[in-house]
């Protein structure tokens, strides 16, 4: 996945490289969303950052699994509303780029032909919520909490829904979305929002863990499988199997003896 463009221009919002911290575990990178006294809010440097370091690690080949996850107590808090002052009407191409960028963002995870695993550590709000459910997996502290709180605002979890309804289901989703009240990890997982739930200081090793067996696994089964869990999801049952019947064929040139 080659890179794409910067949504922003510099002069406008600055990218500072400090909000996102990368480090790799072998075949494993692990992307650190870093402002923790801003609850790791998605500012337009670090959205920006984060699609960029997405993009990079899915065409790192040494690289076979990513790990997101945020510095401080809370995973993310969604977007940084100090940006929105600059978000007006008056200033439409900023309001649109800004609206292309987290589009953009959410996309990504399922578009990357590696595995993502999110790793919950604290508050997922919103835009945060959205990214800690976006992981192919996801692993959730014990005393974190996720929730789509915008109502409560006056605003909408718009782009954040669409992923929220294909994962939680119709009713659960529109609870979530409709009273903006937060749950806490078991709730997560009992909804499928998460694969695991573990204590906060295990967290890290468990989402590592999980990313270590998927980078080891081979390559080309893993961006097929990806590829067509997240088709299969999206199409009519007929158009799927067509789409399986076809990686079934491909499948036969990378299939060990």
């Amino acid at each position: 996945m080659g890179s794409g463009p910067n949504y922003f221009p510099e002069k406008e919002f600055g990218p500072d490289p400090d909000f996102l911290v990368t480090a790799d575990h072998g075949a494993v990178r692990v992307l650190t969303m870093n402002r923790p006294e801003k609850r790791n809010a998605l500012n337009t440097a670090l959205t920006q950052a984060l699609l960029d370091a997405l993009r990079a690690a899915d065409g790192d080949v040494a690289i076979g699994c990513v790990v997101l996850t945020g510095a401080g107590q809370g995973f993310c808090a969604g977007a940084d509303l100090a940006e929105f002052k600059d978000l007006t009407p008056e200033k439409q191409h900023l309001v649109e780029a800004r609206a292309e960028l987290t589009m953009q963002l959410h996309l990504a995870i399922p578009k990357l032909t590696k595995p993502v695993v999110t790793a919950v550590n604290g508050a997922a709000m919103g835009g945060g919520a959205g990214l800690a459910i976006a992981g192919d997996l996801a692993v959730m502290a014990d005393d974190a909490s996720l929730g789509y709180p915008e109502t409560r605002h006056g605003i909408v979890a718009a782009i954040v829904m669409a992923n929220l309804v294909r994962q939680a289901g119709r009713k659960a989703a529109f609870e979530l979305v409709a009273l903006g009240e937060s749950v806490d990890a078991q709730r997560a997982l009992a909804l499928g929002l998460v694969n695991r739930v573990v204590p906060r200081a295990r967290l890290l090793d468990e989402a590592l863990a999980f990313a270590q067996k998927l980078a080891a696994a081979s390559r080309p089964a893993m961006r097929l499988t990806k590829r067509l869990f997240h088709e299969a999801a999206d199409l009519p049952l007929a158009q799927a199997l067509e789409r399986g019947r076809e990686a079934n064929k491909r499948m036969r040139a990378f299939r060990k003896p």
